[in-house]
């Protein structure tokens, strides 16, 4: 029975006929296997080496640094080409391995074990590192020098000869960034600025600063083709304004939390200068000449300002730093009237000193297209201040806006349960405004419905002529959502115009 058992589970053999084609195909399937093997073989290969030999360091160069100088171990042949590479950047937040770190000193061979683990570089194997890379690298070719670690006063000799470095290999982009967790500016690293002329001119087009200190000296070269100066957290020793008057072609300047100038007047055109960024900076009077400027942003202390020529200004971003002084943003800077895009940051509060509101002739802002405001207010009862609706006067100031968004949160600190209006504040007079014959799309976020931003939204409804849509951003919960779609609609009938209301977002606070 087990025999016959075995027969019927085994399959029946192939007939004669069946057999010898499927030996046939089995055959030629082997015979058309070979002949691609060895076509492949016996063709043209392509190897880095036949390259030109100025060809190969370009192809090397699209790498990263660290996986340019791990090739090195594949062939003999490769062993320099990374000492080519046009960009060197260096992050002691990296992590590296063992393996690569010998490579990168010049130590790295084929029988280097591959054994890997992960370890952050200290300071000192950092500054080794690169004196080891920056003294084998062919320093011809350089784009960009980028470094970006925790250095101490102490080390500046190390920076020094870095820079000096890049100097001399005429490099295009420098950034240097100290990363520290508590920064102090008595332990900040000097930056040689003087070492980036060691060859009589310098080449750098852009220089990016972090957490160091600089000392401009009259004597220093022109940077005849700076189009970038970024610095961050620097303190600044010396005549700063004329270092601003070497930078003859400067496009983009942007000065944050730095310390040691009292004023930034700097009366020499910057006739090239396109963007300029100024934000925590502790000066009594802020002054420049910049013809071609186009966007203007300035993030701090209320303190006069002054831009003279800027006739080709599209955009200003202003954020001031203390309560109630809205008016400023509207009033204080004349020279950004030729903006069509503004940005608006401002505190309005129940509590600070007001400020009166200066009269503005009509039509200050007269190619003003699409304005934002975050006004942010501080009162306790949300119904017992009316400190938003001073925007409504300074609307008078853009008789051509087209677009307007409105970012009105309340501090949550200063909310209280039962401060929302009903729906039938939506009879409420409007202030004054004048008619607005061009503005098409208002938003307003952060709303809330109470009494002012309702004020707020009817006045512009009642005077926007050719408003299409006012959209409004509920905040909290589904019963606010649902008390603001009961105003809108009672709204909507008055008005004659359409309101859309829009649920929270996930992230609201």
């Amino acid at each position: 029975m087990a025999g016959a058992g075995e027969d019927d589970a085994a399959p029946p053999p192939p007939s004669p006929d069946r057999q010898q084609p499927m030996e046939e195909a089995a055959a030629a399937a082997k015979r058309s296997r070979s002949e691609n093997h060895h076509g492949l073989a016996d063709g043209p290969s392509f190897r880095m080496e036949d390259l030109p030999a100025e060809v190969q360091p370009v192809i090397i160069s699209l790498l990263p640094l660290k996986e340019a100088v791990r090739t090195s171990i594949v062939s003999r042949s490769w062993t320099t080409l990374w000492r080519f590479h046009c960009d060197l950047c260096f992050d002691v937040d990296s992590n590296t391995d063992d393996n690569s770190a010998h490579q990168v000193n010049g130590t790295g061979t084929n029988d280097q074990s591959t054994n890997r683990y992960n370890t952050k570089i200290t300071r000192a194997k950092f500054m080794e590192t690169v004196n080891s890379v920056i003294q084998r690298h062919s320093g011809i070719g350089i784009n960009k020098f980028s470094i970006s670690c925790d250095l101490h006063k102490e080390d500046s000799h190390h920076l020094d000869k870095w820079i000096r470095f890049a100097a001399s290999s005429k490099a295009k982009i420098i950034d240097f960034h100290r990363k520290i967790s508590d920064y102090r500016v008595e332990e900040a690293p000097h930056f040689p600025l003087e070492a980036l002329d060691a060859q009589g001119s310098s080449f750098v087009q852009s220089l990016s600063l972090a957490s160091v200190s600089i000392k401009p000296r009259s004597g220093i070269c022109r940077f005849t083709i700076l189009r970038r100066l970024v610095l961050s957290s620097v303190q600044i020793f010396g005549d700063f304004p004329g270092l601003l008057a070497k930078c003859s072609r400067l496009e983009d300047l942007e000065i944050k939390w730095c310390s040691g100038v009292d004023d930034l007047i700097v009366p020499h055109t910057l006739d090239k200068l396109q963007h300029l960024l100024i934000a925590g900076m502790d000066v009594q009077m802020v002054e420049f000449h910049a013809t071609d400027l186009a966007h203007f942003e300035y993030k701090g202390r209320v303190t006069p300002i002054v831009l003279h020529g800027c006739l080709k200004l599209e955009k200003a971003t202003i954020a001031f730093e203390a309560s109630n002084v809205l008016p400023h943003a509207f009033n204080v800077i004349p020279s950004i009237s030729p903006v069509k895009i503004l940005i608006v940051r401002a505190f309005i509060s129940k509590y600070g000193q007001s400020l009166e509101l200066p009269l503005r002739p009509q039509g200050m802002f007269m190619h003003l297209r699409h304005m934002t405001c975050k006004i942010i207010v501080l009162a306790r009862d949300v119904n017992d201040y009316n400190g938003v609706l001073q925007l409504a006067h300074w609307l008078d100031s853009a008789p051509r806006l087209e677009t307007l968004d409105l970012h009105l949160p309340m501090q949550m600190s200063y909310l209280r349960s039962g401060a929302f209006v009903s729906a039938e504040v939506a009879g409420v007079e409007a202030p004054c405004m004048r008619r607005h014959d061009h503005l098409k799309t208002v938003f307003m976020s952060g709303f809330q419905c109470y009494k002012s931003q309702i004020e707020l939204a009817c006045c512009i409804l009642g005077n926007a002529s050719v408003l299409e849509q006012l959209t409004v951003e509920a905040i909290w919960g589904d019963d606010d959502y649902r008390r603001i779609c009961e105003w809108a609609e009672v709204t909507s009938k008055r008005f004659g115009k359409v309101i859309t209301v829009l649920d929270a977002p996930l992230n609201s606070e």
